[in-house]
């Protein structure tokens, strides 16, 4: 166990090198990559029912503690990313499968790996797991309700499809994880050191899926999702900061803020696109785990520098990281 503990270790520090190396290979040779569609929705509910596994009481009791930080950052993952997709997608003209696609992602909730990000930028863990989880329970209402008002211009959105269809792949998912931990301390607790890599093999085998099954339309759109994808992302770390600093908050919940908005479950937007719209509609989501496993280390680089003197805020968030280790590197992700 030890020894698949390290490679578990080693894989998810590595993440963004994996997603990148299986994107090109599916793009190359899409034959082999294609079958794994049908499975994006089950290895999106293993990704979730690995968060339930590692939620702790701690984590909620940060929403009792400081609800007026918790509600910012969830407030700020609500309506920056959508409203900069919505923006991007109507000032660039975009095809409405990109632009529902776009638009979706940026509804998403954040990703898990967010929380990595902050732990490494020396922002503030327990409040960045507090945002992660909230934000997350509250999907199924606030992402189908965000997608029908915001897209509902490009294509058909049936929100009440897409309500249950959240509720499936992340609430029950999450719910059972969360049972599964009381009922099964022990023996769960020897399974989370493995989790990392379960969830990179998830989230990188739904990358490899989208990229194989849009791979014709990816040849001919990929620069342009790319680089709506990169201005989506590095706006939304950019505004998650200034959020933060506009509200008064120390620097560590700026960064902390920042990297929360900036980071999305992505996982969940390819999910979402590939059951209710189309394969292209999930490229963008499977760009964007890639894209933000590489923005978002070179963030926490250039974050680490910020407010040095300010290391009991980040400090004081490590308790919970440790008692909940990083589950994914996506969002993700997944």
């Amino acid at each position: 166990m030890q020894g698949l503990a390290r490679l578990s270790q080693f894989v998810g520090k590595t993440f963004a090198v994996w997603v990148l190396l299986f994107a090109v290979l599916a793009f190359q040779f899409p034959d082999h990559y294609r079958w794994i569609g049908a499975w994006i929705v089950p290895l999106l509910g293993i990704i979730m029912f690995g968060m339930g596994l590692t939620l702790s009481k701690a984590d909620f009791r940060e929403v009792v503690r400081r609800p007026r930080e918790v509600a910012i950052g969830v407030a700020g993952q609500f309506l920056i990313m959508p409203a900069l997709a919505w923006l991007l997608c109507t000032l660039l003209r975009l095809p409405p499968e990109i632009a529902i696609g776009v638009i979706l992602v940026g509804c998403c909730p954040g990703g898990t790996a967010s929380n990595v990000m902050t732990f490494l930028a020396r922002g503030d863990v327990a409040l960045s797991v507090a945002i992660t989880s909230v934000s997350t329970l509250l999907a199924p209402v606030v992402t189908p309700a965000l997608i029908w008002l915001l897209a509902s211009q490009w294509l058909e959105v049936s929100a009440a499809a897409m309500f249950w269809s959240i509720v499936q792949v992340v609430i029950v998912p999450i719910a059972l994880g969360v049972l599964a931990q009381s009922l099964l301390r022990e023996r769960v607790a020897a399974c989370v050191a493995v989790l990392p890599l379960v969830s990179v093999v998830a989230i990188v085998a739904i990358v490899a899926a989208v990229v194989a099954g849009s791979q014709q339309k990816i040849a001919t759109s990929g620069l342009l999702i790319f680089a709506v994808v990169v201005l989506h992302n590095g706006l939304g770390l950019l505004f998650g900061y200034l959020l933060a600093k506009a509200m008064g908050m120390s620097v560590a919940k700026r960064k902390t803020l920042s990297i929360e908005v900036g980071m999305q479950n992505s996982g969940l937007g390819a999910a979402l696109a590939a059951a209710h719209f189309s394969p292209l509609a999930a490229v963008p989501s499977a760009i964007f785990s890639v894209w933000h496993n590489i923005s978002g280390p070179l963030a926490a680089t250039l974050f680490q520098r910020f407010g040095a003197g300010e290391t009991s805020q980040a400090v004081e968030g490590q308790a919970t990281d440790e008692a909940r280790p990083p589950i994914a590197a996506d969002a993700s992700r997944a």
